[in-house]
């Protein structure tokens, strides 16, 4: 894990800044406005964030959506956000010389580089939590990721998994950089009662 970062409970604008892009699509300006003003955060819409945000905010803004266009449609948008997000660091950055070596290689060893990869800049969507991962025996085309006190599972309690945006995330990532046919599923999530959020990579 990478220990050089902003002091731990801050995570990067791109979980609200993407949540912004996607609602007015789906709900409508209306909706997504009293989304936001409902979790306090009206200055964020009218002025997308430039730099790290309290990882409370972005609980409060993912909370607020669920109470108001319920739980369905907000991990849809979520997940939404989550492929927006992986398309802005694709093309913001993680440079293009990566991104072509990453594609030419056996998927293993690219999962492998990716998740190296993914682990030293684990601070910018972490917040106060820890991400792991392990990748599968050899032979197995499997990888699992671990979010340890996930920020956006705290004080949540839902009857499926609730991480549809760091799903959606990991998964746009393995099907641009590792495999295309890459799939991600949270199999145990926070917000269910587990120990840690857990994601399973398979190509």
């Amino acid at each position: 894990m990478n220990a050089i970062g902003p002091p731990a409970g801050r995570i990067g604008p791109n979980a609200i800044t993407r949540l912004a892009e996607a609602m007015p699509r789906r709900v409508g300006a209306t909706v997504t406005r009293d989304v936001f003003a409902s979790a306090g955060l009206v200055h964020h819409l009218l002025a997308p964030p430039q730099h790290m945000v309290d990882e409370t905010e972005v609980r409060r803004l993912h909370g607020a959506l669920r109470a108001t266009v319920g739980e369905a449609t907000a991990l849809g948008l979520a997940r939404e956000a989550g492929t927006l997000t992986a398309r802005y660091l694709l093309a913001h950055r993680i440079p293009g010389p990566v991104q072509l070596l990453l594609k030419v290689l056996p998927a293993r060893l690219a999962a492998r580089m990716l998740l190296a990869a993914i682990a030293r800049h684990a601070w910018t969507f972490t917040g106060s939590g820890v991400f792991t991962h392990t990748l599968g025996a050899s032979g197995q085309p499997q990888a699992t990721l671990r979010l340890h006190n996930n920020p956006l599972c705290r004080d949540l309690a839902t009857e499926h998994p609730a991480c549809a945006y760091y799903t959606a995330t990991f998964e746009h990532l393995f099907r641009q950089l590792v495999h295309r046919h890459s799939e991600v599923i949270e199999v145990a999530c926070e917000a269910c009662g587990a120990e840690a959020c857990e994601f399973q990579v398979r190509w």
